[in-house]
């Protein structure tokens, strides 16, 4: 057995040196002086007798084998944070602190109508939020970031568990008047493909707006640049084109205000499936699950529009 381990503090610097690409940077991430994080690593690389990160006045590099110990300080900090989970899991369920990633195409319509019946049936319960894509959100799930995630399937997940909270069907928005007299039900073929606007890459919603239509040519002629959906809107209502929305989008007001009118999508894939996301076999996963029932219940009365809409 070595004679030296490294400390949680020392692994904790060379993850956030590894993230941050910068010691500056990686410094306040752990709320410490720049000096004492580079001394820090400095020991660390001292004592296990390797060269970790090379050092220049503009480049933080990594080496091969910094890498490979940069992933596994990522399992050995997950798990630590795991052990202290399991005992906080033992006593009262869903107290205390969780962190949880949430998508840029759900948290502005889902989270007001879910943190009020949150916080009523959990007071005890501090949940941080952060907003990121869904491939950022996984990777803050693996890494350890957060303990789960509030996203859209499908989308590939690997090692990890979910539990899907409601199907959320997607609506082709379009000008006011264009067409005149739109039918109930819009299907793919009818959708003009150089009319379409779409979310920039890195949001699954382009995606799953693709997929639902099964067109080749809308994914080849899509104008992708829309960096939110209210973006989108905003270019819909000027007459610039038509786009996907989600079903909880309108029924958060997305499209008050505007001239915009709006149909469900007629295909076999019309809809995403919001799920809670966390690490298999983590000790709270009968708080995840819990969690997910309590979302559930409570986007069953915000997230759908009236039957006759």
């Amino acid at each position: 057995m070595s004679s030296y381990l490294p400390t949680l503090k020392q692994l904790q610097y060379l993850v956030a040196l590894k993230e941050q690409g910068h010691f500056g940077k990686a410094a306040d991430a752990c709320f410490v002086t720049q000096s004492t994080l580079s001394a820090g690593i400095r020991e660390l690389e001292s004592l296990i007798g390797v060269t970790l990160v090379e050092r220049t006045r503009r480049v933080v590099r990594f080496t091969a084998l910094g890498d490979r110990i940069v992933e596994k300080a990522h399992r050995v900090l997950r798990e630590a944070e795991e052990l202290a989970a399991i005992a906080e899991a033992s006593g009262k369920p869903l107290t205390g602190e969780l962190r949880m990633s949430v998508i840029p195409t759900i948290a502005p319509f889902l989270l007001p109508r879910l943190l009020p019946r949150l916080r009523a049936d959990r007071p005890e319960l501090k949940l941080y939020l952060r907003e990121e894509t869904t491939q950022a959100a996984i990777e803050s799930l693996r890494h350890g970031n957060v303990d789960c995630v509030l996203l859209a399937l499908p989308f590939p997940m690997g090692e990890l568990d979910s539990e899907i909270l409601f199907a959320d069907r997607l609506y082709v928005a379009f000008p006011q008047d264009e067409p005149t007299n739109p039918p109930e039900w819009i299907k793919p073929g009818m959708i003009d493909e150089s009319k379409l606007l779409l979310l920039e890459d890195g949001h699954c919603l382009k995606d799953h707006a693709l997929a639902a239509c099964n067109r080749p040519d809308l994914r080849a002629s899509a104008t992708m640049m829309g960096t939110s959906l209210h973006t989108l809107i905003q270019m819909v209502d000027n007459g610039l084109g038509v786009t996907m929305i989600p079903e909880m989008a309108i029924a958060g007001g997305i499209l008050d205000h505007t001239r915009i009118t709006a149909r469900p999508l007629e295909s076999e894939r019309s809809s995403r499936d919001i799920a809670l996301v966390w690490r298999r076999n983590s000790p709270r996963e009968k708080e995840f699950r819990m969690l997910a029932g309590i979302l559930r219940d409570a986007a069953a009365q915000s997230c759908r529009l009236p039957e006759a809409a």
